[in-house]
């Protein structure tokens, strides 16, 4: 049977106005080809940013899949697709609204309560507020359900003792969103709860950490103390495992990260053409750059996997992680290619190298290559847990 991978006529016409929007509307310091690319640099473009989601926010497009009545455009999965693709082609952040629009505000449209809705979703579509993920832990980062940050019942309130570590933009944040444990009793995966805390309340810490590439995207954070209000608890106490899961599905399942890398692998090969060294032209590194554009297309069609679930009305889940580990792996491969064609020079301190080493992260983040690998072996091919 055929499958059509083009657009509709509907959807055509969508791609359309949203490619002339780009073309009006995009800052310059935020398409493809300016300088400062990468997760660190979108935190020190924060100008460029708050201008492009000011355009976005007139137009409705902040949280296109949020419901209407949440503030967001009731996108179809489709309509929000094509956009993010042609946002990423353009080299343009899609996700201006960070954590809160991509995570945290689904979750709490989906668990949240009333209040918490009224308090926290309004802010985040208009850019009030930046959310930190407080998930990953010193002694729990693969196995997060091995936390041992503690939140005891004292009255109206939480009391939460313990550390997260690679808290990505902490020292911005607002707000964090947090797994913390609620009974130490309970098996690993009970006893969790799912808690929205306020980054300005006495007893917090915040310890940026540099990175290899030099960059302080990551932090630790420390908790001595801390007072939430038991309202701010998103679904039942000790059951937060299963909101937190909620949010990690929104995370892992976005076409940017595909159409980002065949970007950067498009970039390499405009400097490959223009190297004059012997290298830049060999017959291995020819090769190279076929096996990692295939990957890339094998990549957005992974993707394309997911969206088709989703417009269906599916819940990706196994197929969201083939599609992280297959991205992260490959963008640890461009950037591996990156390095062979400039040899010893890719030693010294220039794009490539820095490339390098923000890649190293790739199969940790947002799930590292293991867990990916069990979720796939245990939910997709049905094999026993070891």
């Amino acid at each position: 049977m055929a499958i059509n991978l083009g657009d509709n006529e509907r959807e055509a016409a969508w791609r359309k106005e949203v490619r002339e929007f780009i073309e009006k509307e995009a800052p310059a310091a935020l398409r493809a080809g300016s300088e400062g690319g990468g997760e660190g640099g979108l935190f020190a473009r924060m100008g460029a940013i708050k201008e492009w989601r000011d355009k976005l926010a007139a137009k409705g497009w902040i949280a296109p899949a949020w419901p209407k009545k949440y503030g967001g455009a009731d996108m179809s999965v489709v309509e929000q697709f094509i956009m993010n693709e042609e946002f990423a082609e353009a080299g343009l952040p899609a996700n201006v609204g960070g954590f809160g629009v991509m995570m945290i505000g689904p979750t709490l449209i989906e668990h949240g309560t009333e209040e918490q809705k009224e308090e926290h979703l309004g802010k985040i579509l208009r850019g009030e507020v930046i959310w930190c993920q407080g998930y990953s832990e010193p002694g729990a980062g693969s196995d997060l359900a091995s936390l041992q940050t503690r939140a005891v019942r004292d009255g109206d309130d939480y009391v939460i003792n313990g550390q997260k570590i690679w808290t990505t933009g902490a020292q911005f944040a607002d707000w964090m969103y947090m797994l913390v444990r609620t009974d130490p009793d309970a098996p690993k995966h009970r006893g969790i709860t799912y808690l929205l805390v306020d980054m300005k309340s006495p007893g917090i810490t915040v310890r940026p950490l540099t990175t290899l590439a030099g960059t302080q995207t990551f932090n630790e954070v420390f908790f001595e103390d801390v007072r939430v209000p038991v309202k701010n608890r998103v679904g039942e106490e000790n059951r937060g495992w299963y909101v937190g899961t909620t949010t990690l599905d929104f995370e892992r399942s976005s076409i940017g990260s595909a159409v980002g890398i065949r970007k950067q692998l498009e970039g390499l090969m405009r400097q490959a053409k223009q190297g004059k060294e012997a290298k830049f032209h060999s017959d291995s590194v020819r090769r190279e750059f076929a096996d990692r554009w295939i990957e890339a297309e094998v990549a957005k069609m992974l993707s394309y996997r997911v969206v088709s679930m989703q417009a269906a009305g599916k819940i990706p889940n196994y197929e969201a992680s083939m599609c992280k580990l297959f991205t992260s792996e490959l963008s640890q491969r461009i950037a591996n290619l990156s390095m062979h064609l400039y040899g010893m020079y890719g030693n010294i301190r220039n794009r490539a190298s820095m490339g390098y080493m923000q890649a190293v992260s790739a199969t940790i983040a947002g799930g590292t290559t293991e867990v990916q690998k069990n979720i796939i072996a245990t939910r997709g091919l049905g094999l026993p847990r070891g």
